[in-house]
């Protein structure tokens, strides 16, 4: 079995920055949930991000429902509804967003061609 020197005075450079650390700052860059061969600054050091490993764990979100079952007897549940942020009656026109009518007015406007 090899034995190293304890290097208490050692230095090294980081890979990423080129910054000079001491050997014991320095450690092993990870991706992928593997060493990459770069000995990095502690302070520079990329955390293995667990988003970025899609795949490995095995993951079940079901978001719809086989052979749903909804009512069928009453008219409501046959009606597909919109988002109204508002709430509030029907309007003249038939806008269901009472409360959020816009007016607009315009000055003079020239138009030259040539």
């Amino acid at each position: 079995m090899t034995t190293f020197a304890a290097g208490k005075y050692a230095f090294g450079y980081c890979d990423r920055t080129g910054f000079r650390y001491a050997k014991k700052d320095l450690v092993p860059q990870i991706e992928n949930q593997r060493p990459t061969g770069l000995m990095v600054g502690k302070d520079v050091l990329d955390e293995d991000q667990p988003q970025l490993q899609l795949g490995k764990i095995r993951m079940n979100d079901p978001q719809a429902l086989r052979n749903p079952r909804p009512d069928q007897s009453l008219d409501e549940s046959r009606r597909l509804f919109a988002f109204n942020p508002v709430g509030g009656g029907v309007t003249s026109l038939g806008s269901r967003t009472v409360g959020l009518d816009i007016e607009a007015e315009s000055g003079r406007v020239t138009v030259t061609t040539s």
